[in-house]
């Protein structure tokens, strides 16, 4: 089978993980590939995500590399085993490969943990509150274009069925009338109903709390099955860009507690929504 010409984001990741798990034991990709009875270019090809890698390899490997991490093994195999095609792959050629990238990653997550200054997380919006955002960026986008995007971002609520999501949201972002006042009260009040999803927890930064130094850009902290396999999704203006690596991981878990810390608790943030919705 050829290389992957453009592989998912999540195949670039099981490959950067098999890289790591190499490194971190010393051993040199020409050796990996000899114990395999592969060749040295077809090791660059799975450690790039542009090549697929069998369980009985991953195993393999991990064995010959020493490590002593079952469930981070066992993590890697999962992702090896992937086979199906999600949801998203509905929209492939219609929307841009990270926004597909993005979907995958929220469907396979444990938990997400969102940090919003300006915006409503893009997975408490209501559809009116999409179509008013992605107008107001894009003026000229065509209405069937206008109608996938709100469909795809809809779609990517199912990801909530099976996670928790936690998200620290800035008052800023409560008092902007995205669409105008009717479509700002709706999201609001959507927003509290939200909120008292069991697995749902929404934390209100009032323009007036202390200890916030302030954060801008937005992120969506996503948990995998281990640690070692989280992600932090930035929104640039390409696009969106993801960050692994347990150094900058351990960084933006962090500085999300730090945020929380300034942050209102549950139940004082929906009294708070509720006063701002009553002003609207």
């Amino acid at each position: 089978m050829p290389p992957r010409s453009n592989p998912t984001a999540r195949q670039v990741r099981l490959g950067a993980e098999m890289r790591r798990m190499r490194e971190r034991a010393g051993v040199t990709a020409r050796d990996a590939a000899a114990f395999l009875n592969s060749n040295p270019i077809q090791m660059s090809h799975v450690e790039s995500g542009r090549s697929g890698i069998s369980e009985e390899r991953v195993r393999r490997l991990a064995d010959y590399y020493s490590c002593e991490n079952p469930r981070y093994v066992d993590a890697l195999v999962e992702m090896a085993n992937e086979r199906g095609k999600g949801w998203w792959e509905e929209f492939r050629g219609r929307l841009s490969p990270v926004s597909l990238d993005l979907a995958e990653m929220e469907h396979h997550a444990v938990y997400m943990r969102a940090l919003e200054v300006l915006h409503i997380p893009g997975l408490l919006q209501t559809e009116d509150h999409m179509r008013a955002a992605f107008s107001y960026v894009n003026p000229d986008l065509p209405p069937k274009k206008l109608d996938t995007w709100v469909e795809f971002r809809s779609r990517r609520k199912a990801a909530l069925a099976d996670c928790t999501f936690g998200a620290v949201i800035h008052e800023a972002a409560l008092r902007l009338k995205v669409g105008g006042t009717k479509e700002s009260r709706a999201q609001l009040t959507y927003l509290l109903e939200m909120s008292e999803w069991d697995n749902v927890t929404v934390r209100i930064i009032p323009f007036d709390a202390e200890g916030f130094a302030g954060a801008g850009y937005s992120m969506l902290y996503v948990g995998g099955r281990v640690s070692q396999l989280d992600t932090v999704q930035m929104d640039t203006m390409d696009g969106s860009s993801f960050v692994d690596g347990e150094s900058r991981l351990r960084k933006y878990r962090t500085l999300l507690d730090r945020i929380e810390c300034s942050a209102l608790t549950p139940a004082a943030s929906r009294d708070f929504i509720r006063r701002v919705e009553g002003e609207l």
